[in-house]
């Protein structure tokens, strides 16, 4: 099976004009036998126009993957749905929780799904949620929820279920998408709350392989300590991995590390970049 790989959605925009960014995530899968899938859907505000520009097909998409139950990755699915009528979407049963960013002022706003389970449904959304992996589609796996066994990977400061700051929100439905490829495997990070290595490793357990391609995805590194990033780059150069397409949550800084380390894999994936594979 192979994949043409295209981001629609993210902060920054690359060398097509016209597109838009926002802060978000939304990855467009088409493989070469099958229907589309999308993977994420952004805030919603340049999903349908960036994917217009590309003269990408929405309503070909029958499946959508939400990879955790933030605003930035799933607001795009109401607007998604009313140009492509009934989806199946696949994710953790933890999508629609109550979920907060309370700041050291004491501020606090909600950042979870702005649409709710019921509303989605009443507009055309079926969804399919587990902890586990799983194929989802010949040759895409979703990694199911991320066991966190490294001691460097602490997870993100400030997140809660609730605005008191009272229940930590350690963002269990946290899942990363796989594609099975002739070159490798080739693994879609939204933002790997759950963190990189935890995450290859992981994948590494429940499909029995390391020959990882490339990586394309929000990294969360730009919310996290040096040590962190010291242990993710080189968890990354053993692996051997052939491209690393970050973008969203990497962070100017890690990017800029992760460029100097890795050069030859390194690239930025803004709205635009598109990967065959």
């Amino acid at each position: 099976m192979s994949f043409r790989i295209t981001i629609l959605c993210e902060n920054t925009v690359g060398s097509l004009a016209g597109t838009m960014g926002e802060h978000g995530f939304s990855v467009l899968i088409e493989p070469s036998d099958g229907a589309p899938l999308l993977f994420d859907t952004g805030q919603g505000l340049t999903l349908l126009h960036n994917a217009g520009r590309m003269g990408k097909d929405l309503s070909k998409v029958e499946n959508v993957v939400i990879s955790h139950g933030h605003y930035d990755h799933a607001g795009g699915l109401m607007p998604l749905l009313g140009v492509s009528g009934p989806l199946k979407v696949y994710g953790h049963p933890c999508i629609f929780r109550q979920r907060h960013r309370v700041k050291d002022t004491g501020e606090c706003y909600p950042i979870g799904m702005p649409s709710s389970r019921e509303e989605l449904e009443a507009a055309g959304a079926s969804f399919d949620l587990s902890m586990e992996f799983r194929e989802i589609a010949p040759s895409v796996y979703l990694t199911g929820e991320v066991p966190r066994v490294t001691s460097f990977e602490k997870g993100d400061q400030g997140l809660y279920c609730d605005c008191t700051g009272q229940e930590l929100d350690n963002t269990p439905d946290d899942q990363s998408l796989i594609l099975e490829t002739e070159k490798g495997l080739v693994i879609i990070l939204g933002c790997c709350h759950a963190g990189l290595v935890n995450t290859l490793e992981h994948i590494a357990y429940v499909t029995g392989r390391r020959d990882i391609y490339a990586i394309i995805g929000g990294t969360h590194l730009g919310f996290c300590g040096q040590d962190q990033v010291e242990q993710t780059v080189a968890a990354i150069k053993a692996l051997g991995i052939k491209k690393l397409a970050a973008s969203h949550c990497t962070g100017f800084a890690a990017s800029a590390r992760l460029s100097r380390e890795l050069p030859k894999e390194f690239q930025v994936a803004m709205v635009g970049y598109s990967l065959e594979v």
